[in-house]
């Protein structure tokens, strides 16, 4: 015998509007695909980013956008101080073809001076810099500049200690990190330096 349903119109809509609503594991799937695309896309480690420069004014990382960046914490009084003179053949040798050193002194591991004025004669007078160098900058904790806070959260780069480099490629996502021990004239550097450029 044939049993016919007769469900009201607004039974039958009900119904239709239950199996056309998405599960709960058809929206845990969308949201996983969603955080997959977005980890896909490179964080823009220069986007909005500026540092208030040592010689006043600002330093706007998106002013060089298309181009690898090296920033490094620094600081005069640090026993890798002499990595300054690499630092300056680096900005040297690649400054004109479209890299940009950055040197951010932070005074977060009690090794620099007092203030900029200092910092500043100090690095003219024993490394006879030139590159661009920011204003005292803490790096680390909670009072980290949002660039570097930027690098923690997403990246979970922290400096450990003075004269860590970050290169920031020309897509402005984070190519690599070295720590202290790692001179930024050394081919691991170079290496990496020179394919941003080619």
């Amino acid at each position: 015998m044939l049993i016919r349903s007769h469900m009201p119109a607004a039974g039958q809509a009900k119904a239709k509007a239950a199996v056309e609503r998405p599960t709960l594991g058809a929206l845990v799937a969308a949201f996983w695909l969603i955080l997959l695309m977005a980890a896909l896309v490179p964080v823009q480690a220069r986007a909005g980013f500026t540092f208030d420069s040592i010689d006043g004014g600002k330093i706007d990382l998106d002013d060089f956008r298309g181009k690898p960046v090296l920033v490094v914490n620094t600081a005069s009084l640090c026993g890798f101080a002499g990595q300054y003179d690499d630092l300056q053949t680096l900005h040297d040798t690649y400054g004109a073809k479209g890299l940009l050193v950055l040197a951010v002194p932070s005074a977060d591991f009690e090794q620099e001076l007092a203030d900029e004025a200092a910092v500043k004669e100090y690095c003219a007078v024993n490394f006879d810099l030139t590159m661009p160098m920011t204003a005292i900058t803490p790096v680390t904790g909670a009072a980290a500049h949002p660039f570097y806070a930027m690098l923690r959260d997403i990246y979970g780069f922290e400096p450990a200690w003075n004269f860590n480099k970050v290169l920031i490629g020309p897509d402005g996502g984070l190519v690599e990190s070295w720590g202290a021990g790692v001179n930024p004239t050394s081919t691991r550097v170079i290496r990496r330096i020179e394919a941003l450029l080619n």
